[in-house]
């Protein structure tokens, strides 16, 4: 059991009291994870192995060269409106080239990485094993929630900021809306949701139901996401693959 199990029973309890909150059902008490890990994202998180050091800067910096990339074609399109796009070709083709390139070698240095520990390894192969989760999000997954696997779904769902917060006062029901939790990590299952509920088959068909109900398609992709990390934690649990009975 890991140092997460060991300490948010306790955090939570001291979370509870400050705000008067003693009762306890599953409703209650999924309401409140949520809630105090939209306060406190990082809360129960150990200081990451060396490895994990390693694997999370360098998916932190992939990501930040992506960013590059989007804001540099960017301008490139908005270049091309104005008709000024070939003043600055040659520039705009070696810069995205260059970027590229670094981008690759992330990616290649994240594979040795996670191919280089056992552990890794075999989680990362559980994670992909998921249609729409592939390798920027099983990395992600592992660099950025390395309690996967010990604990619950709702506490993965917190953890990623995609556990609904209640806003209820008196008889006041409010919108339920996610908030908190790691939001580099909420990014990227937002993305791997999008694919998800296009080519897996049961996120595809748990999509269209919510789709016929009615649900908007903000609401859909958020419960897409949802899912996904919560079936991911449950595989990563149990150390089995995906198969197409999962629900």
């Amino acid at each position: 059991m890991g140092p997460l199990c060991e300490q948010l029973p306790r955090q939570r309890t001291k979370f509870r009291i400050v705000p008067g909150t003693r009762a306890k059902t599953d409703r209650i008490d999924a309401e409140l994870i949520a809630r105090f890990f939209a306060f406190r994202p990082e809360a129960g998180r150990s200081l990451p192995s060396e490895k994990l050091r390693l694997l999370r800067a360098l998916a932190s910096k992939r990501a930040q060269l992506v960013e590059m990339r989007k804001r540099l074609l960017a301008q490139i399109r908005a270049h091309q409106k104005l008709g000024t796009a070939a003043m600055f070709e040659d520039i705009d083709t070696e810069l995205k080239h260059r970027i590229d390139s670094m981008i690759k070698e992330l990616e290649d240095r994240i594979t040795r990485a996670i191919a280089s520990d056992d552990r890794l390894s075999e989680t990362a192969g559980v994670l992909r094993s998921i249609p729409g989760i592939g390798p920027v999000a099983s990395t992600m997954l592992i660099a950025e929630m390395p309690e996967i696997g010990t604990t619950t779904g709702e506490q993965a769902a917190a953890l990623t900021g995609l556990a609904p917060v209640a806003h209820d006062s008196g008889t006041l029901r409010g919108k339920r809306a996610i908030a908190g939790g790691r939001r580099a990590l909420r990014h990227v299952m937002f993305q791997a949701a999008l694919v998800a509920a296009h080519h897996n088959a049961i996120m595809k068909a748990f999509a269209d139901r919510l789709r016929k109900a009615g649900k908007p398609h903000k609401v859909i992709i958020t419960a897409v996401a949802r899912k996904l990390v919560t079936i991911a934690n449950a595989l990563c649990k149990s150390g089995q693959k995906w198969t197409a009975a999962e629900t």
